[in-house]
């Protein structure tokens, strides 16, 4: 991996967020929106849940982010045998220094790729979303911070196949956006038959920030404006959710979205507007983003409930 020079404070930064995104695009081909949606996603401070098919490039997109952003990144493999020692790390002791030495686990990365989270046992499954919540991992009487930036993209396969299981309600709520990747589209498969598989191309990629720089991306994204209007439009959705509005809000919605949901929406459409250049966030902004933050929080899973949100949009008036 090439590591760009960093002192690049006269180049804007959404130009500098267009590269990371141009970047990106020349691995997972074709799927520009997952892409800018993963990014938006890590830039409002949330967590990724992705769910599709084995194959369709939800790990490559994982490693590619880290890498382009220059962050440390872990991959770990959930199986029904997987541990939450496996995860979090692990006091081994120490027969020289006659003490236990903790030795940490992948959770100690700032990118970690959860890959089929729906196989682990829910033991397992719970001590990856407590570290999610909490940005710390607490064992042994000790309590340990994660990096910063800390982000975790997790992945899962469909319920309907062998051996994969729905997460908890609660566990999904921990997932900032959920969203598909999809098959390319055929020019894009044409590509990649073409060329082969991108992942041969992961050590070409340069370092287009540090952690440093992402954080303050991230402050920059909480920093973008919300004018009265657009929290009113915000506050509209919310109500629609819950059925309780006039506004064609799906009747089969098991429950609304709750306030928390509310500022995550609003922190997910900042960053959407930072990557377009924007100092404030426009309605387009908050569609963009809605179906995504919304829909694994609705009833019938994030496919079914993407597609609630967006009945939804239809249904609520532009401020």
């Amino acid at each position: 991996m090439t590591v760009r020079p960093l002192s690049q404070t006269n180049v804007p930064i959404a130009e500098r967020l267009a590269g990371v995104l141009a970047q990106l695009d020349r691995i997972v081909v074709g799927k520009r929106d997952p892409l800018r949606l993963a990014f938006a996603c890590l830039l409002a401070r949330g967590h990724l849940l992705i769910e599709d098919i084995p194959g369709v490039g939800k790990s490559t997109l994982a490693q590619a982010l880290a890498t382009t952003l220059g962050l440390k990144y872990a991959r770990v493999q959930f199986t029904s045998d997987l541990l939450p020692a496996d995860v979090l790390g692990v006091s081994i002791f120490d027969t020289e220094t006659r003490a236990f030495r903790f030795h940490p686990g992948p959770i100690f990365h700032s990118v970690v790729l959860a890959d089929e989270i729906n196989r682990a046992p829910p033991k397992t499954q719970s001590a990856l979303m407590e570290a999610m919540e909490e940005r710390q991992v607490s064992q042994d009487s000790e309590t340990r911070k994660l990096p910063d930036p800390f982000f975790v993209i997790a992945t899962q396969n469909p319920v309907e196949q062998i051996g994969a299981y729905p997460l908890p309600e609660s566990q999904l709520d921990r997932f900032l956006m959920a969203i598909e990747i999809g098959y390319p589209d055929p020019a894009a498969e044409r590509e990649l038959l073409v060329s082969g598989d991108r992942r041969g191309q992961m050590a070409t990629l340069s370092a287009l920030a540090d952690p440093p720089t992402l954080l303050e991306w991230q402050r920059e994204a909480t920093a973008v404006h919300v004018a009265p209007a657009l929290l009113d439009y915000v506050q509209a959705l919310l109500a629609a959710t819950r059925g309780n509005v006039g506004s064609g809000a799906d009747a089969g919605a098991r429950r609304g979205l709750s306030p928390r949901a509310g500022l995550l929406l609003l922190a997910a459409a900042r960053a959407w507007a930072l990557l377009a250049g924007r100092p404030m966030v426009l309605p387009e902004d908050v569609q963009a983003v809605f179906p995504s933050v919304a829909g694994h929080r609705l009833a019938g899973g994030a496919r079914a409930g993407a597609l609630q949100a967006q009945a939804m949009l239809r249904g609520v008036a532009l401020p």
